[in-house]
C-alpha cells in the first residue's frame, strides 16, 4: 500500500487499481505532509475547462500566491474518484468550481479533513463548506429591468442548465423584474441552454421562430449571448435595431463583440481571489469570517441594447 501512496513504479497496474479501490472504500487518509517541492499545493477543480470564464477564476486564485494544480472533473478516471486522488496526492486543500461531487467524494473529503472552498456552487453547499458566489438574482433583475426601461415588453430569457443554482437565480431575477413591471410571466419565452455558444444559438433560434418573437433576449451568460447575436444575424435581424441582447459575466470578449455586448459583470477574478484567501486561512488553521460570500454584480451597458423597433 505504501508504494501506491508514494507513487512508486514497481507496482502492477492491477494491484495498484485494487489498492486504490480499497483506499476509497475504507476512506483511508494517508498521514504525512501535504507539501510538494517545498510548497503547499491545492487543487483548483472545474467541471470543464473549455470556457474563457475559467481563465478569469484562475487569474484570481493565482493572485493569492497559492500553488495551484488545475484539473477537471469531466476527465475520465479509471480506478479512483477525484476526491480519493486528492487525498492520495496529499494536497493541502481544494477549490471546487461549479463541481458536483458524489456522496463518496464528500465522505472522503470530510474524513481527510482537507479544507475545501466552493466557487459558484451548483447547489447549496453542504454545511460547514465555505462558498463564494455572485448576486445572480440581482444580476438577472438588473438585466431585465434595463430592457424594460428601454420599452421592451416581450423579453425572452435563455438560462443555463436548469439544475444549476446560478442559472435558476438569474431566471428568477428575470421573473421578478417582469412582476415588478406588471408584465405577465410567459413560459413560452423561457429557454435553457448549456452556457455555451451553441446552446445560446439553438435556443435563440427557437425564440426567434415564434409567431410573436421577443424584441429582446437576456442570455444567462456572455457565450450564450454571442450565440443569440449569431442566430439573429443568420435570419437577417440586426442587433440592437431589431433585437436587443444582454449577457452575463462581462468576459473580455464582450467589449470586442459586434456590437459590443451589454452584460452583467460577474466579478470572476475577485471570486477566485476571495476563495483563494479563504482557503489559505483554512489551511493555516484560521477560521473564515463568514461561510457564505456573494460578491456584487453590476450592469454594464454597451451597444447591444436600445429601444424596441416601432
Amino acid at each position: 500500500m505504501s508504494k501506491v501512496l508514494n507513487g512508486k513504479d514497481d507496482v502492477g497496474a492491477e494491484t495498484r487499481a485494487r489498492v486504490r479501490q480499497l483506499l476509497a472504500e475504507y476512506d483511508y487518509v494517508p498521514v504525512g505532509s501535504r507539501r510538494a517541492s517545498g510548497h503547499l499545493l491545492v487543487d483548483l477543480v472545474f467541471t470543464a475547462l473549455d470556457s474563457p470564464w475559467a481563465v478569469e477564476i484562475i487569474r484570481g486564485v493565482v493572485d493569492t500566491g497559492l500553488h495551484v494544480v488545475v484539473s477537471s472533473t469531466d476527465k475520465p478516471r479509471q480506478h479512483t474518484s477525484w476526491a480519493a486522488s486528492l487525498v492520495e496526492a496529499r494536497r493541502a486543500g481544494a477549490l471546487l468550481v461549479t463541481s458536483q461531487l458524489t456522496a463518496a467524494d464528500r465522505r472522503v473529503l470530510a474524513n481527510s479533513r482537507i479544507p475545501v472552498v466552493v466557487i459558484d456552487p451548483v447547489d447549496l453547499p453542504q454545511p460547514n463548506v465555505p462558498s463564494v458566489g455572485a448576486t445572480n438574482w440581482a444580476g438577472g433583475l438588473s438585466a431585465t429591468e434595463h430592457l424594460l426601461r428601454l420599452g421592451h415588453r416581450r423579453v425572452g430569457v435563455i438560462g443555463g442548465p436548469a439544475g444549476m443554482l446560478c442559472s435558476r437565480a438569474r431566471v428568477d431575477g428575470y421573473r421578478a423584474a417582469l412582476d415588478r413591471a406588471g408584465i405577465a410571466f410567459n413560459p413560452e419565452l423561457v429557454k435553457h441552454g448549456d452556457f455555451k455558444h451553441e446552446g445560446g444559438f439553438r435556443r435563440a433560434a427557437e425564440l426567434l421562430a415564434l409567431p410573436d418573437r421577443p424584441t429582446a433576449i437576456f442570455a444567462g451568460n456572455d457565450e450564450q449571448a454571442l450565440g443569440v447575436i449569431e442566430a439573429a444575424r443568420i435570419i437577417g435581424l440586426s442587433v440592437p435595431h431589431d433585437l436587443s441582447v444582454v449577457g452575463f459575466d462581462d468576459l473580455p470578449v464582450a467589449v470586442w463583440s459586434s456590437p459590443a455586448l451589454t452584460t452583467v459583470r460577474q466579478p470572476l477574478t475577485e471570486m477566485g481571489r476571495h476563495a483563494g484567501r479563504m482557503l489559505a486561512d483554512l489551511i493555516a488553521g484560521r477560521p473564515v469570517e463568514t461561510e457564505r460570500v456573494e460578491l456584487a454584480t453590476e450592469l454594464v451597458v454597451r451597444s447591444s441594447t436600445k429601444e424596441p423597433p416601432c
